[in-house]
């Protein structure tokens, strides 16, 4: 699978950011999705996910912030991002699997190019 993710950027504490990203693959509507990050020194981490039924899950740190969602006619999972903190500052990566287990384990074959949220005064 290929995946190309973007929409990250410099934002100020507070704010918001879209990220995209566009899943190869006529069997998009089955994948279970996720949205990763990795900050500078740290191991990278389940940010949330969607089934392929649309049911989300998030780490606690991103409760009620962040929103994941899918456009299966489009290819395209998104990860809207609001009250952006500077501990959000990231790497963000998306990935795809059938099992849903997988994309909490984050056993991938390969990763696509992340995109930078930078999120500071």
């Amino acid at each position: 699978v290929q995946l190309q993710a973007s929409g990250g950027g410099l934002v100020q504490p507070g704010g918001s950011l879209r990220l995209s990203c566009v899943v190869s693959g006529s069997i998009f509507p089955v994948y279970a999705l996720g949205w990763y990050r990795q900050a500078p020194g740290r191991q990278r981490e389940l940010v949330a996910a969607i089934t392929s039924g649309g049911n989300t899950d998030y780490v606690d740190s991103v409760k009620g912030r962040f929103t994941i969602s899918r456009d299966n006619a489009k290819n395209t999972v998104y990860l809207q991002m609001n009250s952006l903190k500077p501990e959000d500052t990231a790497v963000y990566y998306c990935n795809a699997h059938l099992t849903y287990r997988k994309i909490a384990t984050m056993e991938f074959d390969s990763w696509g190019q992340g995109t930078l949220v930078t999120v500071s005064s």
